[in-house]
């Protein structure tokens, strides 16, 4: 098993961390973070949409970046394109979150490295609307 699919990890951001910095977050009902971020919310968690549109999605403000988000986040969920992955889980960082997820198919072994080294907690190539109720969390 890879160190990033850890069942103990996964376990700990799900449980322990509330608000989440979902990166590709807009408002298409047809994309993948638009159903990930509706889960989130039932399961009680506070989505915080990422796009460079700012889109106001499932009631919580948009921003463009990271940076912009004027509270602290404690996951960034990331839904984009393996070569451009591993900047926002420096972000993370940068912002002071707790924790990366990258979605399925999504690994960056460098980006893991840094991140993990920084302190956070990281996940790849998982699902958080698969990991919840699979683990009786959601």
């Amino acid at each position: 098993m890879e160190p990033w699919t850890d069942q103990d990890t996964i376990r700990r951001i799900l449980t322990g961390c509330e608000t989440w910095a979902i990166v590709g977050l807009g408002d298409n009902p047809a994309r993948p973070a638009y159903g990930v971020a509706k889960t989130l919310q039932r399961a009680g968690k506070r989505v915080v949409p990422v796009h460079p549109s700012a889109a106001t999605v499932h009631g919580e403000q948009g921003y463009a970046t990271l940076a912009d988000i004027p509270f602290s986040v404690d996951c960034v969920d990331v839904f984009r394109r393996a070569d451009e992955a591993g900047q926002y889980a420096d972000a993370a960082v940068d912002v002071g979150a707790k924790a990366v997820w990258f979605q399925l198919d999504l690994v960056d072994e460098d980006a893991y490295e840094r991140a993990t080294r920084a302190g956070l907690d990281m996940v790849m190539d998982r699902c958080p609307a698969i990991e919840l109720p699979r683990l009786g969390l959601g």
